[in-house]
């Protein structure tokens, strides 16, 4: 069992306060002829001194025991009355002894007197009780600094968690209407088979790596929802188009992984999409650092069952990464959802949270 040693803050305000308890304990003892005789202020003085460094070392350790057995902000009161209640004994323990042992020998002439004795002590309390409160004031400080660190680890841990639950909720029924494509296209054409899974790959790729992080940069969003693109474009032909515009200094800002997947396939699961009606679907960047995903509305006569989980997983996540600036707009003929963009000021693409043609890559 290792005993516990004192902080440079708790040795900082010892040797502040043990002069002064000293030389007043001195002039108590001794009067004012201590002053005249500089071999016995010495002497006293240093004795006093080495006995004050015990009794400090012992007043610590007794409050470091008691801090442990209390250390709860609600039990302060609890803990300050068994602190000063300790340490006022030992005080007059110490004080007591001190006198005694002085008077017993005579110590450069000194005769106890218990007026002198009860001043000492009283003093003493009284500076003791100034260091006490100190002592716990910094106490208090700390462990209010730890629970503000606590509860803040306790929030990102939720938040972490919530995020998780969200980003579990992004619906795979495209994987299974990609499956059903891929099967017919086997059968019917073998070339754009193996060009559909190649894209197909690319897609399930970026979900299996992206879904694992919180953020993801416009870049990459872009790139990938290329890839979504040609999986739809080989299901639905002319009755679906995209049309990406998006300022390339906005490249590196970024936004919550699988966004724009969410939006797209929101807007082809609600909408109908055929060559006499087709889907056109545009993504571009807006001033103010924000991302606009615009497609025509209209929507199927027979509502496909839906649990609203798209759009409100997105804003979901912008309320939990505490980004204003998400909206839902439509006016009966159109349909937008404005992302705000997040400055990527680190580099870090991982959070332990053009032009109008159609391009494959987004360089």
């Amino acid at each position: 069992m290792s005993i516990y040693a004192p902080t440079r803050r708790e040795w900082r305000s010892f040797f502040i306060l043990m002069p002064v308890i000293d030389i007043i304990t001195l002039y108590i003892m001794y009067g004012e002829s201590i002053w005249a005789r500089y071999d016995a202020f010495t002497v006293v003085f240093c004795i006093n001194f080495l006995i004050g460094i015990a009794t400090f070392w012992l007043n610590v350790i007794v409050m470091h025991e008691i801090q442990l057995a209390l250390p709860d902000l609600k039990q302060t009161v609890k803990r300050v009355a068994f602190i000063v209640g300790a340490h006022t004994i030992i005080a007059i323990a110490v004080y007591t002894l001190v006198f005694n042992v002085y008077d017993a020998f005579s110590l450069f002439g000194f005769k106890k007197d218990l007026q002198q004795l009860n001043l000492s002590i009283w003093i003493v309390i009284a500076l003791v009780m100034l260091s006490d409160t100190l002592w716990e004031s910094d106490f208090i400080y700390k462990k209010y600094k730890e629970s503000i660190i606590e509860k803040e680890e306790m929030q990102q841990l939720n938040i972490q968690q919530e995020f998780d639950a969200l980003k579990g909720q992004v619906n795979p029924h495209f994987l299974f209407n990609c499956f059903n494509t891929l099967s017919s296209l086997i059968n019917e054409d073998r070339p754009q088979a193996e060009v559909f899974l190649n894209e197909l790959s690319k897609v399930y790729r970026y979900l299996l790596r992206n879904n694992e992080d919180s953020l993801s940069t416009l870049k990459d969003e872009l790139n990938f929802i290329q890839s979504f693109y040609n999986l739809l474009k080989t299901r639905h032909g002319d009755a679906i188009e995209l049309q990406v515009e998006v300022d390339r200094k906005y490249y590196n800002y970024l936004l919550p992984s699988l966004s724009l997947q969410l939006l797209v396939e929101n807007a082809v699961k609600h909408n109908i999409v055929s060559r006499s009606q087709p889907l056109l679907i545009d993504i571009f960047s807006t001033e103010g650092n924000r991302l606009a995903v615009h497609n025509n509305l209209q929507p199927k006569k027979i509502k496909m069952p839906s649990n609203k989980i798209g759009l409100a997983n997105i804003r979901s996540k912008y309320e939990l990464l505490n980004v204003s600036g998400y909206e839902v707009l439509h006016d009966g003929k159109n349909f937008t959802v404005v992302l705000p963009l997040i400055w990527n000021n680190t580099g870090d693409m991982k959070f332990s949270f053009i032009n109008r043609s159609n391009k494959t890559n987004i360089d």
